[in-house]
């Protein structure tokens, strides 16, 4: 006889946290000397046409911050990032659900348009079995290209990669999330609920 394991997969931020992430990390790379530049290149991708969706402007700005830097060097900031996260940023009401799955026995996942060097470090804090996010490509030089590697992981995408879980075993699955790049996640589950202002609307 089969046993149905429970899944519970959490969105990010917004959901497990009380505000944005990837935004507040970039600023921590860049540094205060080059803040200024940094700033100005986010508010053009939003305003202009080639930023016109939130994929293509997270795009533009990750690659203004990242684009030539060593990996290693941006995970040891994204490490002590992700410490502060977990001490200042999360939710008590996220953590609390993170427990009660805990002690229930189901297989913890969160599925995250944030970026990989902290959110990683986050998960292995927080005791999550998997992380699924946003990852950065590096080049043979060990140097962020800048760009995304695969897909952001929002929307559609959340989604697609939930079913590499789902397909082999047979899952409850509990999904939370807060905003509309999360109704993909959330209508995977058997117990979609919504937190934050999403959940308010109700």
């Amino acid at each position: 006889m089969t046993t149905t394991q429970g899944l519970a997969l959490f969105d990010f931020d917004g959901t497990l946290t009380r505000r944005d992430t990837v935004l507040p990390f970039l600023i921590e790379v860049c540094g205060a000397l080059e803040l200024p530049g940094f700033a100005v290149a986010a508010a053009r991708a939003f305003v202009t046409g080639t930023a016109a969706r939130r994929d293509d402007a997270k795009a533009a700005i990750i690659n203004t911050a990242l684009a030539g830097r060593d990996a290693a060097d941006v995970g040891a900031i994204g490490a002590g990032y992700a410490r502060g996260v977990v001490q200042g940023a999360l939710r008590p009401e996220g953590r609390a659900r993170i427990e009660w799955h805990r002690a229930q026995g189901h297989r913890l996942v969160i599925v995250s348009a944030s970026l990989e060097p902290y959110l990683d470090v986050v998960a292995t804090h927080l005791g999550i079995d998997d992380c699924l996010c946003t990852r950065l490509e590096i080049g043979h030089d060990g140097t962020l290209t800048g760009a995304i590697a695969g897909a952001n992981c929002r929307g559609s995408e959340k989604a697609r990669r939930v079913r590499e879980i789902l397909e082999p075993r047979d899952y409850e699955v509990w999904a939370y999330g807060d905003s509309s790049g999360d109704e993909a996640l959330l209508e995977l589950a058997d117990h979609p609920t919504w937190v934050g202002k999403r959940a308010a609307r109700g």
